[in-house]
């Protein structure tokens, strides 16, 4: 229990700091080496998978957000250029109604080899938990590490507000935090997680959650969806 108190204390320093400013850096952060993966004004950094170097149309930015636009018919899912390993990566998001998106994680960015993000890298799965299907079914409620585990704790916010998303991938520990609270807990790196994967629907991709490493993906799903304050600190 001790050592359950002590994680959730670190976390929640480690969340105060974090959300402190749109799109830029606090003096603590600057100094234990976050790095802002979003400029607030371009795609610097960024790329529509499948597209090469290039950013799909839907993808827009406005006021310091990076938004999807569900009326265009040109997105993929956004992409990282760079890849990461060991890392604290957070966002803000906010998602419209009956929306679904997801932040995808350790992506091989592979368009050739595989046909989409999700083949290669779990997801955190961002709802509508009330207004879209998806709300209904376990584990793929936002917060939950998708198809896979549940969240221990529902701390999402009402559709039109913002709300913080984490995670912590370091030497096999995954964590996954929503609005400051450690929401999923596991290791990636044992039988346990093989057989998460095996009842899970990506059972069929060989080379899912293989390698938790890699790129970060916001997901194109088709709806309505903004993210800022996207940050990561290498571990």
């Amino acid at each position: 229990m001790n050592k359950i108190v002590l994680t959730c204390a670190a976390v929640c320093f480690a969340f105060v700091s974090f959300s402190q400013g749109v799109n830029e850096l606090t003096k603590a952060e600057k100094k234990n080496g976050t790095q802002l993966l979003f400029d607030g004004k371009t795609f610097t950094g960024w790329h529509s998978y499948g597209k090469g170097d290039k950013v799909g149309s839907s993808w827009t930015i406005e006021d310091g957000v990076i938004g999807f636009d569900a009326a265009k018919k040109d997105g993929g899912d956004l992409v990282t250029n760079e890849s990461f390993d060991n890392y604290d990566f957070s966002v803000d998001w906010k998602i419209s109604v009956n929306g679904n998106s997801g932040i995808i994680f350790n992506v091989t960015d592979d368009p050739k080899k595989y046909y989409a993000t999700y083949v290669t890298g779990p997801e955190f799965q961002v709802l509508d938990n009330d207004g879209h299907a998806d709300g209904k079914i376990t584990k793929h409620r936002a917060g939950d590490l998708y198809d896979l585990i549940k969240s221990y704790k529902e701390t999402v916010k009402p559709v039109g507000e913002w709300n913080t998303g984490r995670i912590v991938n370091n030497k096999g520990l995954l964590q996954l935090y929503l609005n400051g609270t450690l929401v999923v807990e596991t290791r990636t790196d044992d039988q346990n997680w093989k057989d998460l994967i095996a009842g899970s629907k990506f059972k069929g991709m060989p080379d899912f959650g293989k390698v938790m490493q890699g790129h970060i993906a916001l997901q194109d799903h088709g709806n309505q969806v903004w993210f800022r304050n996207i940050k990561i600190r290498k571990l």
